[in-house]
């Protein structure tokens, strides 16, 4: 009995701790947008921005001086989780000199079908089939929260589209990670890994790593909310729930960047977008409870 009750808090915290991440990272998209840097530059910095903070938090959750064995399948997920979040990152922020937001929110959050697909294909993953017909109902909330903003820009797009592979390999990592290290630890020594691929990536496609003052606190503050505060919920999160599960959550994302279009910008909601926002909720609430 206190075993169930126990996973069951687990869980409940879990879901909390996406559903903040989730939120707070439906406003990324405005900081690309605003920023004058190149998108690979952008991705750089809030990686090497966020590493000091991360630092932090890394020693005070490990106060206890936490003992890691470490094999070849953390290592692989190690090194596998950061150049997929830093292709991930490139691609998307490059994905919005293409297309628009909405179209770029609605490919990236097709993550969670890659995460089952390859949580089956190559993880020996157990997923019922009842979680698939769930996250295809929330992925069609996803579209109707989107939909009135479709363009048809094809080349961006798919740049979204191949985001999402890579941000579902950077999931199943960290949940791979987060089995073995604290979530802190986790997420610095994969941001870590993160910055140092998109260094070279930055410097071919800028010329260089030279940013305004104003642009440096820009970065630094998108690198605080999204990388450090945004993220670490999310892999807090992540070790607590199931990859496919953290996924699915994790789609409240362009729920919730709807939701910062109407309230900062005075974007209208159509009945439409708030139904869909509905059925995500719903389709969260499914699987959770399940």
């Amino acid at each position: 009995m206190y075993e169930e009750k126990n996973k069951s808090n687990q869980l409940f915290q879990g879901i909390l701790l996406l559903l903040i991440g989730a939120l707070m990272l439906g406003g990324s998209g405005i900081f690309v947008k605003v920023s004058d840097s190149s998108p690979s530059l952008i991705a750089f910095y809030r990686a090497l921005l966020a590493l000091p903070f991360l630092f932090i938090w890394m020693k005070y959750e490990e106060a206890d001086d936490q003992i890691i064995q470490w094999d070849k399948r953390n290592l692989f997920f190690l090194f596998l989780g950061g150049i997929c979040f830093a292709l991930d990152m490139a691609i998307w922020n490059w994905s919005l000199s293409f297309t628009s937001v909405a179209n770029a929110t609605l490919m990236a959050n097709t993550a969670p079908v890659f995460v089952v697909l390859f949580g089956l294909l190559f993880l020996n993953y157990k997923i019922k089939f009842s979680f698939i017909l769930t996250l295809f109902f929330a992925l069609l909330g996803v579209f109707l929260v989107i939909m009135p903003g479709q363009k048809e820009m094809v080349f961006g797009d798919s740049l979204g589209l191949v985001a999402a592979i890579f941000y579902a390999g950077y999931i199943l990592s960290i949940k791979d990670l987060t089995n073995v290290l604290k979530p802190a630890k986790t997420l610095f020594l994969v941001t870590l890994i993160t910055a140092i691929c998109l260094l070279p990536i930055s410097l071919i496609e800028a010329g260089g790593l030279a940013i305004t003052v104003s642009e440096f606190f820009l970065l630094l503050t998108y690198a605080i909310f999204s990388q450090t505060i945004a993220q670490g919920f999310i892999t807090s999160g992540i070790s607590k729930v199931s990859a496919h599960l953290s996924s699915l959550v994790l789609l409240m994302q362009p729920v919730a960047a709807a939701f910062y279009g109407w309230l900062l910008l005075e974007e209208m909601l159509s009945p439409i977008q708030i139904l869909g926002g509905l059925i995500v909720l719903i389709a969260i609430y499914m699987a959770s409870k399940r």
